[in-house]
């Protein structure tokens, strides 16, 4: 990505030059993709202005070699991506990008991207419509290396006034997330207590679940009366906390998230109240051996992974446990 961001930095203005080689203008790529770039911002609280400028600035706005043979506006490596794929010199000589059957899934993938990596969870706190601090933040938690990339994702955006596209949603996506997180508040969820709709309940080796009405996800509640859902197929990290009506940041601090855990698999469970301090030493000391780290034994208890790594200093300290945490 570094290397294709330098290249399209140099040439990005220079393009309007020889337009008539270029299968795209710049102003037919921002009315192509600005009603996506909005529906994005609407579904997933990113400005719509900064999606618009990463895509014009990280594809040529729709004519580099990425995004015609591949359909990848964003630039995004593959990692973890199980479909097809396309080789190009980057940092790396043929490194692997994602590729698509559409643009469109390049924006979708993009949101999810974001919307998936806890890395990225502090720029949800941020003002939708304050697209100067959401461009410095994405530098900031290293979706690229060219120190000049919030800069220039800030010029494209005053430049073509993208900033219009985040006035005109933002409404619309203040509105929906207030009316959602009021009829949370009141049903599911509020910030000092997790409430769950009347509903049929069932109790299982000392866990209880409880349907939701107004989200239609079971929520558990553990031995150590700890609350938590059960992350589904394509569950992710904003989804959960848009549906319960507190902020990422928030389900990070409960769920105590380590670096790497980016994405949420199908059956992680994911605590909607802060997991409690308090330690039953005796099935700690009977579960500790049988988890891989730490935290998969905290999110199992439902007890904070402070508590833990001071229980685990305390009594006969598991190193490799210990190290197993801090390296990931």
């Amino acid at each position: 990505m570094t290397k294709l961001l330098a290249l399209t930095s140099v040439l990005f203005f220079s393009f309007l030059a020889f337009s008539n080689d270029s299968k795209i203008s710049l102003e037919k790529y921002i009315d192509t993709w600005k009603d996506v770039a909005i529906n994005q911002m609407l579904t997933h609280g990113i400005p719509a202005s900064i999606t618009l400028s990463q895509g014009i600035l990280e594809s040529g706005f729709g004519n580099s070699a990425l995004a015609v043979q591949a359909n990848n506006h964003f630039g995004i490596k593959c990692h973890d991506w199980k479909g097809e794929t396309f080789l190009k010199d980057d940092d790396k000589k043929n490194e692997c990008f994602r590729k698509y059957d559409d643009a469109a899934q390049s924006y979708q993938d993009h949101s999810l991207f974001l919307t998936t990596r806890s890395r990225y969870s502090f720029l949800f706190e941020l003002d939708i419509t304050d697209y100067k601090s959401w461009a410095k933040g994405l530098k900031e938690a290293g979706y690229a290396t060219n120190p000049q990339y919030p800069k220039r994702l800030i010029d494209i955006i005053e430049r073509y006034e993208l900033h219009q596209y985040d006035v005109l949603g933002a409404n619309d996506y203040l509105a929906d997330n207030q009316s959602q997180t009021q009829s949370e508040g009141n049903e599911t969820v509020t910030p000092k207590e997790t409430k769950v709709s009347k509903g049929k309940k069932t109790i299982k080796n000392g866990i209880s679940a409880q349907k939701s009405e107004s989200t239609k996800r079971k929520v558990y509640t553990n031995s150590n009366r700890t609350k938590y859902v059960i992350a589904g197929k394509h569950d992710t990290f904003y989804l959960i906390a848009k549906e319960y009506g507190f902020s990422l940041r928030q389900m990070n601090r409960w769920n105590d998230f380590p670096p790497n855990k980016d994405v949420l698999s199908e059956g992680d469970k994911v605590y909607i109240m802060r997991k409690r301090k308090r330690i039953d030493n005796a099935e700690v000391e009977q579960k500790i051996g049988q988890m891989n780290n730490l935290w998969e034994l905290s999110q199992d208890l439902g007890v904070q992974l402070k508590s833990l790594l001071e229980f685990n200093t305390e009594n006969k300290p598991n190193v490799a446990m210990t190290k197993a945490f801090s390296i990931e």
